[in-house]
């Protein structure tokens, strides 16, 4: 019964997390559940190796039938990469929950903005992408490495906000340059749980085989569809991590 909760949990993460990010909001709440007396890291380690699977199937897929922004992306994810580890080096260092009213505070002017600005996203501008951008993408996806290396909620979902925002795509391409880059931040977290033994084997395969075929659905539902639908996706995910961090910073 634990594993078809967890299974379960990973298909519908995989799904949410190809279309706008935030499949952790489900998997990780999963993994706790069934595991309340685990090892943390064993359990952010699991999820992990499931996520990277799925967002890897996503960005194939993707990039299979749309045009990636590779010069926005591929900077991002590079630098995303080197700082996930730096933020998970640094995680013993400095404590976490002193970034969770910021987070909170963030995420609430992402959906105010997101909201009130009814063409955001809808229309990809199809700018051209020049050295400036790449620098642009290559500080951003450094400070998103870090964040997620370091705490991680929201990751997804704060960058197809700023791949709008800052290159002017819309939800469908800026979904597609975040599954290039959450790649490379899942598996610089994996090269730190790895060396420490930190994923449960006797699970994560299955978790993530159920991640790839919900990330799979994801990725269609997100390209049949297109940014009207990816947007509202987005507004309800933006909205549930408001919920969560607004009940852990009071709780």
């Amino acid at each position: 019964m634990n594993e078809l909760a967890l299974v379960g949990a990973a298909f519908l993460a995989g799904l949410v997390d190809a279309l706008v990010g935030g499949g952790g909001l489900i998997q990780i709440p999963a993994l706790f559940a069934v595991f309340p007396a685990g090892e943390p890291a064993a359990l952010f380690g699991t999820n992990k190796f499931s996520s990277i699977f799925g967002t890897t199937s996503a960005a194939i897929r993707y990039s299979a039938h749309i045009q990636v922004p590779w010069r926005a992306a591929l900077p991002a994810a590079g630098a995303a990469f080197v700082f996930s580890y730096v933020g998970a080096m640094t995680v013993a260092l400095l404590p976490r929950e002193v970034l969770r009213p910021l987070v909170l505070a963030l995420l609430v002017g992402v959906a105010v903005y997101t909201q009130m600005r009814k063409d955001f996203g809808a229309v990809d501008q199809n700018r051209s992408h020049g050295s400036a951008d790449m620098l642009m993408a290559t500080g951003l996806g450094a400070l998103i490495g870090f964040y997620d290396g370091f705490f991680g909620p929201g990751t997804g979902s704060f960058l197809i906000f700023l791949f709008i925002r800052f290159f002017g795509l819309d939800f469908v391409r800026a979904s597609s340059a975040a599954k290039i880059v959450n790649v490379a931040t899942n598996a610089a977290a994996l090269l730190y749980f790895l060396p420490h033994g930190d994923i449960l084997w006797h699970l994560a395969p299955l978790m993530a085989a159920f991640n790839v075929l919900g990330s799979q659905i994801g990725a269609r539902l997100a390209l049949r569809h297109g940014s009207g639908f990816v947007r509202q996706v987005y507004l309800c995910i933006v909205t549930a991590l408001i919920v969560k961090f607004s009940y852990d910073t009071l709780a």
